[in-house]
């Protein structure tokens, strides 16, 4: 386990601020050398508190214009219902992120879509298809004035 002393959380802090930050801001920054910075955030990532980096596409670029979560219920709580959902969703390019919740249902999916006539199309062709899939709940975003994943 890494030491998650105050330099290591300053620069898990400006990695998730600016990901392409170079090691050389970035050392002066949290106030180390280059070297030991570099050395820090390689022991990061061998640890897995830095997972990966990332590009974050703003979806209007991808021609998604709405965003909608949508939370599925299950018509069957089964390990193999569970999975059969999991793999047909993995396989869906309208969703971007699918989320295995506790609540009244079982999964959250953030769905990215030109238009409601697209969305009507996903509605009905994929979700609208499996049978594992006993509720679905939309709800269109109005705006993210908070977004930490980037």
């Amino acid at each position: 386990m890494t030491n998650m002393d105050m330099i290591n959380r300053n620069i898990l802090h400006a990695l998730e601020n600016d990901g392409r930050i170079s090691n050389i801001d970035l050392a002066k920054t949290v106030g180390l050398s280059a070297s030991a910075c570099l050395r820090r955030v390689q022991e990061l990532e061998r640890s897995g508190l830095i997972s990966g980096y990332r590009a974050v596409i703003n979806p209007s670029a991808r021609g998604a214009a709405i965003i909608i979560f949508v939370m599925v219920g299950l018509s069957e709580h089964l390990k193999k219902d569970a999975q059969a959902f999991e793999r047909a969703i993995a396989n869906a390019p309208e969703v971007r992120e699918c989320h295995n919740i506790t609540g009244s249902v079982e999964y959250l999916l953030r769905v990215e879509v030109a238009d409601l006539e697209a969305y009507k199309a996903f509605h009905a062709d994929v979700l609208g298809t499996l049978p594992q899939v006993g509720s679905i709940t939309s709800h269109i975003c109005l705006g993210s004035p908070t977004d930490k994943r980037a």
